[in-house]
């Protein structure tokens, strides 16, 4: 598959965070539409399953809710269109082989729309019954390659297994994908995260968020971020005054950080 990234080292990134409001998401997409082609960004991560309010604040599973969300995300893959020549990240719910699973995604106007990995640890607490809602996928963190980048998917709680970030790394990976929906109270946390998760796979950090307060009452963190891969410093974190972020990075980065401590150390 074919990326239109403009050289081989160098590709501008786009993280954002968006409304868990039906009415105010409108509104967000068209300002990222519009901060994607000013900004000529080249990869777009979009939040975790971020086309439908979400759906896992209660632990009361709604079939005809889960439906909806699926339906949601159905209708809205038809516009990632209007983010192109961009190539776009995200997770979507799915029903495949009689399951309901939270599926992260790669598109790109050549090829459309391909799977690239399953959530596979779901937290089941207050806000976010997950594993309550929908089933993990299996095991399997295996990197997507495209042109010029390698990417490692981690979808939300994924990336506290900091097993698969460092796997990620010795495989090579460029870019860390993490969409996600993360309260406002654990913010901070996130953050660390993330910064862990760059330093430990040598590779770009890149995650998307949800932001404002949700139909359920839950406040969403926002601070969407790129972290760069050698010290885990962070490059760029959104806010609602500032939604959206563009960076263009070096991926010959990410090469040379594998090289350097704590990368290189073996098991």
């Amino acid at each position: 598959m074919a990326l239109l990234f403009s050289n081989f080292c160098c590709m501008k990134v786009t993280v954002c965070e968006l409304s868990d409001n039906p009415n105010q998401f409108e509104k967000d997409w068209q300002a990222l539409v519009a901060h994607v082609k000013t900004e000529a960004s080249e990869l777009v991560l979009l939040p975790e399953m971020p086309f439908h309010p979400w759906v896992a604040s209660t632990r009361n599973v709604d079939p005809a809710v889960w439906e909806a969300a699926v339906a949601a995300h159905d209708d809205w893959m038809a516009r990632l269109s209007e983010l192109a020549p961009a190539t776009v990240l995200g997770s979507r719910p799915v029903h495949k082989n009689g399951k309901r699973l939270n599926e992260g995604f790669i598109w790109d106007s050549e090829s459309g729309y391909r799977p690239a990995h399953v959530k596979y640890y779901l937290p089941d607490e207050e806000g976010f019954w997950e594993a309550s809602w929908y089933e993990r996928g299996e095991l399997d963190f295996t990197p997507v390659v495209t042109n010029p980048a390698k990417i490692g998917f981690m979808i939300c709680t994924d990336l506290w297994f900091m097993e698969h970030a460092r796997a990620y790394g010795q495989a090579g990976v460029h870019v860390l994908a993490c969409p996600r929906a993360t309260p406002l109270i654990s913010a901070d946390k996130w953050v660390a995260g993330g910064r862990v998760s760059a330093v430990t796979s040598g590779a770009f950090c890149l995650s998307s968020n949800r932001s404002g307060t949700g139909e359920s009452g839950l406040r969403w963190a926002g601070q969407g971020w790129i972290i760069e891969p050698e010290e885990g410093d962070v490059l760029a974190l959104t806010s609602r005054e500032q939604p959206f972020a563009t960076v263009d990075i070096d991926l010959s980065a990410a090469e040379q950080a594998k090289r350097t401590y704590p990368r290189y150390v073996r098991e």
